[in-house]
C-alpha cells in the first residue's frame, strides 16, 4: 500500500517507527522484492501497511505487516521473512 505525506504522518502518529525516503539506497530493491508500498523500520524490524477491513468504522484503515525481522542486537540487519501480519491497525481519517 502506497502512502500519501498525510497516511505517512498519520501511520506515525500511531505506530513508532521511522519511514524510509524514497530516495533511501535500499528503496528501489524494496521495491522490486515486495512491491509499491511505504516502508518502515520500528525496533522489531521491517513493515509495510497492507489495506485493512475496519467494519465497525468507514474510515479507510491499514495494517500493519512485518516483511523482515532484526537479526542482531545491534539493529544493524533484517532477515527476511514470509509476511506476517501484526493486529497493529493504523485509522486514516479523512482530509479535507
Amino acid at each position: 500500500m502506497k502512502l500519501n505525506s498525510t497516511q505517512v504522518k498519520q501511520t506515525l502518529n500511531q505506530f513508532e517507527a521511522e519511514v524510509l525516503p524514497d530516495n533511501h539506497p535500499a528503496v528501489p530493491q524494496l521495491h522490486t522484492i515486495f512491491g509499491d508500498h511505504a516502508f518502515f523500520l520500528d525496533d522489531s524490524g521491517l513493515n509495510v501497511l497492507e489495506p485493512a477491513e475496519t467494519p465497525e468504522r468507514e474510515i479507510p484503515a491499514g495494517e500493519v505487516v512485518s516483511l523482515a525481522s532484526r537479526s542482531d542486537g545491534t539493529l544493524t540487519s533484517l532477515r527476511p521473512h514470509e509476511p506476517e501480519q501484526t493486529g497493529v491497525v493504523i485509522l486514516f481519517e479523512p482530509t479535507d
